[in-house]
């Protein structure tokens, strides 16, 4: 008596990966932009100098309490000189709320007379001139550039656009810098600034840290960590 053939398991269909990555870009800007149309930066400011004092606040804070406390501080320091001028310890309590407040007021203090010793006051405009300021780095001079300049020289990495772009196997890496110049590659250059702000956006809202709502996300299909 013959014995019946076994079946070959069926195989699993390939999930996307990095190498796929290039095919799968577009289509995720695609489905993200029409996801959340209104994607900004989240940071209220009405120049570049208010951009990038709030930005370096926004560091280990939410962009929530920097604007509750921007409300205040804002409307007391308007230009450069008003910051190189404050006095340290009054204005390390203004911004206390937002955690690191020493090291902060230290940045922006030194930031602010960077600017008027240097620049007139004024924010300048390029990559090189803002990360040579005191407290100012590369992702603090993204946000500013993108968002108060239109100029979209890189990709600013937080903590969402870490995460989601692992998660979309977009990157193999766990370092910002690597993830940018990983990201710089796919991205089309004149989305850059945008597509923080669409990642930011659907980790906040879709694809937190902990339980993401996959089986909501516009994006899902084309995800390889999305659960079934």
């Amino acid at each position: 008596m013959k014995r019946a053939k076994k079946k070959a398991p069926a195989r699993k269909a390939k999930r996307a990966g990095v190498k796929d990555a290039p095919e799968r870009i577009l289509p995720i800007i695609s489905a993200l932009e029409e996801q959340y149309p209104e994607a900004r930066c989240a940071l209220e400011h009405r120049s570049p100098l208010e951009l990038l004092v709030a930005t370096i606040l926004s560091a280990q804070c939410t962009d929530v309490r920097v604007n509750i406390v921007t409300q205040d501080l804002f409307p007391k320091y308007h230009t450069a000189e008003d910051y190189a001028n404050a006095d340290p310890e009054v204005f390390e309590q203004e911004i206390r709320s937002t955690g690191f407040f020493r090291n902060k007021t230290k940045s922006i203090l030194g930031m602010a007379q960077g600017l008027v010793e240097r620049h007139g006051g004024k924010v300048p405009s390029t990559m090189e001139e803002l990360t040579a300021l005191p407290g100012v780095g590369r992702k603090t001079a993204n946000v500013v550039l993108g968002n108060a300049f239109g100029i979209d020289e890189g990709v600013v990495v937080d903590t969402h656009v870490k995460r989601i772009s692992n998660r979309l196997a977009l990157t193999t890496n766990s370092d910002p810098e690597k993830i940018e110049q990983d990201l710089m590659q796919l991205v089309p250059c004149s989305k850059w600034t945008l597509f923080a702000h669409l990642l930011i956006h659907h980790g906040r809202q879709i694809c937190p840290a902990r339980a993401p709502k996959c089986e909501i996300c516009p994006i899902r299909d084309l995800c390889p960590s999305a659960e079934s």
